[in-house]
């Protein structure tokens, strides 16, 4: 994997989850989730990586195993707001591309990363690139809880719902995944460095007030969102119970 020297890959991680407390350090299948994490970004072609984090716990933990971590404030309502503390450092002045991967998806796939990166690197119209995935269930497109996303003929996202878009009309629901095509949004964010700090400094919107949805407060402001399609699902861990699924 040649690595891209102006690029950092930043892992927010905060101990005190509303719905999965002490999150970050639970163990899966021997290591804990933030190491698993830590490890899967290190095999993308980022050169650098650190986590972000506000609690005394995580930051031992990471830097007994060898990673890389600062302390951030803990007054930050979203992962976005962490990063841009830590991409504000002085020794970070000169990266070109930052990407924000969530800290509680043990298994993301090293080529995501790689994906969303590659957007910026192609297309220099694009402060932001995400990913979306094809989906494959009838449930997904009425689930709330799985953001869809729309895009253009130039892979720019149009705009991203909790709610079934594209709405098909005179199709009965029970026909709409065969009629039609819907993508699930994957919520990993690669930013050119000027781009994240500048959203992060902006308030929210109706829209993302409305659908509680960060990304819409970007597209409200102006700012273009690539899209890159990958085969991968997500596996993320929002409750104790999603550990069964993947093992203990």
């Amino acid at each position: 994997m040649v690595k891209n020297t102006n690029s950092l890959g930043i892992i927010p991680a905060r101990f005190a989850s509303t719905r999965f407390p002490g999150k970050p350090l639970v163990e899966i299948l021997g290591k804990t989730m933030i190491r698993r994490v830590y490890e899967q970004v290190s095999k993308s072609g980022l050169n650098n990586i650190v986590v972000a984090t506000d609690d005394e716990r995580i930051f031992t933990h990471v830097k007994d195993f060898g990673g890389n971590v600062v302390m951030t404030s803990p007054d930050h309502t979203s992962g976005t707001d962490r990063c841009a503390e830590v991409a504000a450092l002085p020794q970070y002045a000169d990266i070109e591309i930052i990407v924000n991967i969530q800290g509680d998806e043990p298994f993301i796939q090293p080529s995501q990363i790689d994906l969303a990166v590659d957007v910026l690197i192609k297309n220099k119209n694009y402060p932001i690139a995400t990913l979306a995935k094809q989906i494959e269930q009838t449930e997904a497109i009425f689930n709330p809880n799985v953001v869809k996303v729309v895009f253009g003929e130039n892979m720019q996202a149009l705009y991203f719902s909790r709610s079934p878009v594209p709405y098909l009309r005179n199709v009965p629901q029970a026909e709409w995944l065969a009629q039609g095509r819907f993508f699930k949004h994957i919520g990993l964010y690669a930013f050119r460095r000027e781009a994240l700090l500048a959203v992060a400094a902006l308030l929210p919107g109706q829209l993302e007030r409305d659908e509680s949805l960060e990304q819409l407060r970007w597209l409200e402001n102006g700012y273009a969102i690539g899209i890159a399609l990958t085969e991968f699902e997500t596996i993320g861990i929002d409750v104790p119970e999603d550990i069964l699924r993947v093992g203990r």
